[in-house]
C-alpha cells in the first residue's frame, strides 16, 4: 500500500515522492535517498520500500530536485542540495506520519544520508548501499566532460546515455566533503551493503566507510548484485537484510496519534475492501474474502463483531472467576453469525423476513462444579458488549469537514 506525497524544500521547490505503507501499524519510518541521476522509481527503492513495509516500516522515497517528477532543474541540483532535500523530506515526515528513524541511501544517496544524519536527530540507524566514501567519486562518471563544465561554468554532459546540464557549482559541491569526520561523529548504527563486483563504485569504498565509522556497525556483501540492484534476487536480499538488521535500533512500537481507548479509526487503502483499523496504539487490517472481491488480508466486519463479543465474554468470565476464587483454567468461545427466518417474524416485531442470530458456544476449562459452571455461563450474558448489542445502541453519523 502506498500513497503519493508532495512537499517543498528550503528553496520552495516542489518535491514529489512515494510513501510505502505497511498493511497495519507503522512500526517506524524510513527515508530513502536514490542514486545519482536515478529516481524514486528505481528497482532498489521499490523493492526495499516494499520489504520494509512488510516489517511495519513506512518508507518515503522521493525524487531529488530536477529529477523524476520533482520540480526544479538538475543544473541547480548538487550534493549539498541533495542533503537539504533530505532534511526537507524529514521535516515533511515529522509532520505527516512521524520522523524518520532509518536513513537509507543508494550510491551517491548513501553519501548524502551520511551527511544529512546530523541534521535529523530522530534517526537512529543509517544504511548505505553501493555508496562511495568520497562524494567526489561521482565525477568519474563525467570523465573528459569535466573540462567543459569548468571552462564554461555550465555544460551538457552525458551520464548513462542521458543528457544533463551540469554546473561548476555541482563540481565544487562534491569536492572537499569530509565524510571521514562525519562518519566518526555519526553516533548512529551503520549498515554498509556493497557488491564485491560493483563496477561503478568499487568495494574499497565500503571498506573506507566501515573503517571510518565507530561501532555499532555492520557489513553485508551483496554477492552477485550490480550497482543499480536491477536483479530481483540481490535487491530482495538487500531489502531483507535491512529490515532484519534495523530491528534493534527502532524506537518502541507505539503508534503515533493513536486513538484513545473507546475510539477507533478506520482508513481505507488502495485495495477494494482492505481497511486499516487503529485503536489505543494497536492497528490491524479488515478485509473481505477473495470470493467476493476482497484480498483476504484480515477479518471481515462481521468477524470483528463476533470477536468483540467473544473477547468481552471471555474477559468477563475470567474476571468473575478470579474474584470469586473459581478454579477456572481457561475459556474457549466459538461464535457464529447467521441471518435466520423467525417464526412468523414474531421475534423481530417489525415484520422483517430474517433476523440476525449470534451463536456463542462456550467451553469452560477447569475442575468446576455444576454450580460454578452455571454461574459463569450466566455471567456471559452480562458482559458489556453483550449488553450493548441487546440494548439496540443509537448510531450517530456525522460528516467531518
Amino acid at each position: 500500500m502506498r500513497r503519493d506525497v508532495e512537499f517543498t524544500n528550503a528553496q520552495g521547490t516542489r518535491l514529489v515522492g512515494r510513501l510505502e505503507l505497511p498493511p497495519g501499524r507503522v512500526r517506524a519510518v524510513a527515508l530513502f535517498a536514490h542514486c545519482f541521476t536515478c529516481t524514486s522509481a528505481s528497482h532498489g527503492a521499490r523493492r526495499i520500500g516494499m520489504a520494509l513495509a512488510e516489517h511495519g516500516i513506512a518508507t518515503l522515497a522521493f525524487d531529488f530536485t530536477g529529477l523524476g517528477k520533482s520540480g526544479g532543474s538538475f543544473v541547480d541540483s548538487h550534493f549539498a542540495a541533495n542533503v537539504q532535500d533530505l532534511v526537507a523530506a524529514a521535516d515533511f515526515l515529522r509532520g505527516d506520519i512521524g520522523a524518520p528513524a532509518v536513513l537509507i541511501g543508494h550510491s551517491l544517496g548513501g553519501a548524502a544520508v551520511i551527511a544529512a544524519a546530523e541534521h535529523i536527530p530522530e534517526a537512529t540507524a543509517v544504511v548505505t548501499i553501493g555508496a562511495p566514501f568520497d562524494p567526489a567519486h561521482v565525477l568519474h562518471q563525467l570523465g573528459d566532460q569535466i573540462a567543459a563544465v569548468r571552462a564554461q561554468g555550465q555544460a551538457e554532459v552525458t551520464i548513462g546515455g542521458r543528457p544533463f546540464q551540469v554546473s561548476d557549482a555541482f563540481l565544487h559541491a562534491v569536492e572537499g566533503q569530509d565524510q571521514a569526520a562525519r562518519l566518526a561523529r555519526l553516533k548512529r548504527a551503520l549498515l554498509v551493503l556493497h557488491a564485491p563486483t560493483d563496477a561503478t563504485v568499487g568495494l574499497e569504498n565500503a571498506g573506507e566507510i566501515f573503517a571510518a565509522a565507530k561501532h555499532p556497525k555492520s557489513f553485508v556483501s551483496l554477492d552477485g548484485a550490480d550497482h543499480l540492484l536491477t536483479q530481483p534476487a540481490p535487491a530482495a536480499y538487500a531489502a531483507a537484510m535491512i529490515a532484519t538488521w534495523v530491528e534493534p535500533y527502532l524506537p518502541p512500537a507505539v503508534a503515533a496519534d493513536a486513538p484513545e481507548e473507546g475510539r477507533v479509526r478506520v482508513t481505507t487503502t488502495d485495495a477494494k475492501f482492505t481497511s486499516i483499523v487503529e485503536s489505543s496504539g494497536h492497528s490491524f487490517l479488515a478485509d473481505e474474502p477473495l470470493r467476493v472481491g476482497g484480498a483476504d488480508l484480515g477479518p471481515t466486519p462481521y468477524d470483528l463483531l463476533l470477536s468483540a463479543l467473544g473477547t468481552c465474554t471471555a474477559m468477563t468470565i475470567k474476571l468473575v472467576a478470579d474474584r470469586e476464587a473459581i478454579p477456572l483454567k481457561g475459556v474457549s468461545i466459538e461464535l457464529q453469525h447467521q441471518r435466520c427466518h423467525s417464526e412468523d417474524c414474531a421475534e423481530t416485531g417489525e415484520g422483517k423476513p430474517k433476523i440476525d442470530v449470534l451463536t456463542r458456544d462456550i467451553t469452560l476449562v477447569g475442575d468446576l462444579s455444576d454450580t460454578q459452571r452455571a454461574r459463569l455461563l450466566g455471567i456471559a450474558d452480562r458482559c458489556p458488549v453483550h449488553r450493548t448489542l441487546e440494548n439496540h445502541p443509537v448510531i450517530k453519523t456525522r460528516l467531518v469537514e
